[in-house]
């Protein structure tokens, strides 16, 4: 059983559809087992649904309204607590379900490390898999103090998986020497400090292809999301991430997938981050499914 079946608590703003009668599915997966700094992003998912009670249904940048849209909010996973490689295998399992079904996934977390077996269930269905990557940070560490399941790995594994040449990665600003020499020598393409503009310019390059798209709250200024467990100076504004996102909606490009991870609520009392959050969710609903 991955959810509680009995469960009633919050959904993400009009996500009281059932499975049944959805195209899109919203889950979250509270994990962050791995984290190297502050933990806290398992509690990320609720805190967004809560966030997303204070947004209007309509979204004037992608002029739909959320009853457009047939979406069923799942709930939390249960994860097993600590069992990084457990929780892997059971959200894999997942995806693989949901893509079954014919569902648009919309991931929340929880730690990156999450969007590791996504990508490996996309990858079965899709062989021409294109991603996404919006980040503060590289995440192509092989390992963390001796670790391979870790959060600081995620695109390392995926580059290993569908090839370097298919990951784009924006925003990036932090990372080990060796991170970024790998990118420049694999072939991935990677575009420091900033995001809306290069991914501007490689979106024609990727016309028609399925592409999942993968977003780590730190991609933003902390001055924007001090709630996650990495932040990192320097970064993008909550306008610019906007930008971003209405810049794929309008691409030809074919999103099959999506998730926001690395919401920590425990160091934003003002909850702005997870307001935040709640709304890029929406225009990615709005904006990618359709």
């Amino acid at each position: 059983m991955y959810f509680d079946e009995g469960y009633s608590g919050k959904v993400f703003i009009m996500g009281n559809r059932t499975y049944e009668e959805s195209d899109v599915v919203i889950f979250g997966m509270p994990m962050d087992y791995t984290v190297s700094f502050r933990p806290g992003s398992r509690f990320g998912p609720n805190r967004i649904r809560e966030a997303s009670i204070g947004l209007e249904e309509y979204s004037p940048y992608m002029d739909r309204h959320l009853e457009e849209v047939r979406f069923h909010d799942a709930g939390d996973m249960l994860l097993p607590f600590g069992n990084a490689a457990k929780s892997i295998h059971m959200i894999e399992e997942y995806m693989d379900k949901l893509l079954a079904d014919g569902k648009f996934p919309i991931g929340l977390g929880g730690e990156h490390l999450v969007s590791w077996p996504i990508i490996r269930s996309m990858l079965k269905k899709y062989e021409d898999l294109a991603i996404i990557h919006i980040d503060a940070h590289a995440d192509l560490r092989e390992e963390y103090e001796g670790e391979p399941l870790s959060h600081s790995t995620p695109i390392r594994k995926a580059c290993e998986l569908i090839g370097p040449e298919n990951v784009y990665s924006f925003g990036i600003r932090s990372g080990m020497r060796e991170e970024f020499a790998y990118a420049k020598e694999s072939g991935m393409y990677m575009a420091k400090y900033e995001v809306a503009k290069p991914l501007k310019e490689v979106l024609p390059k990727l016309k028609g292809r399925r592409t999942y798209v993968t977003v780590d709250i730190d991609v933003l200024d902390p001055a924007f999301a001090p709630g996650t467990g990495t932040a990192e100076a320097g970064g993008i504004s909550s306008k610019e991430l906007l930008d971003a996102i209405q810049a794929i909606a309008t691409s030809d490009i074919n999103v099959v997938g999506c998730d926001l991870v690395e919401v920590a609520p425990p160091y934003d009392h003002s909850e702005q981050t997870a307001i935040a959050a709640s709304k890029f969710v929406r225009e990615m609903l709005l904006g990618w499914t359709k």
